[in-house]
């Protein structure tokens, strides 16, 4: 999960592009006021998933879902293109 410093008048200025950002991106942002830290706005109830966190996704579906190995390998695939394309697309 990202963290990104901006000031309160940034923040204000750019609320809107903010609260999107912590919601579908799960960035949070720390406001300074005179670069002290005063407030943050942070995405809530949302948890960034990790490559690891997939994996064992993958594994539980594969034992519990009885996913053969052509499914499991197609998934990963699949998975593996949407990670590249969303990279592409996700503002800095």
């Amino acid at each position: 999960m990202e963290t990104l410093s901006i000031s309160v008048t940034d923040a204000s200025r750019n609320f809107s592009e903010c609260v999107s950002r912590a919601r579908y991106q799960g960035t949070t942002f720390l406001l300074l006021k005179g670069r002290v830290p005063v407030a943050q706005i942070v995405p809530v109830g949302s948890k960034a998933s990790k490559g690891s966190d997939l994996a064992q996704a993958l594994e539980a579906a594969t034992i519990e879902e009885h996913l053969d190995e052509n499914e499991a390998t197609s998934w990963l695939h699949d998975l593996e293109q949407s990670r590249r394309s969303m990279q592409h697309s996700v503002r800095p």
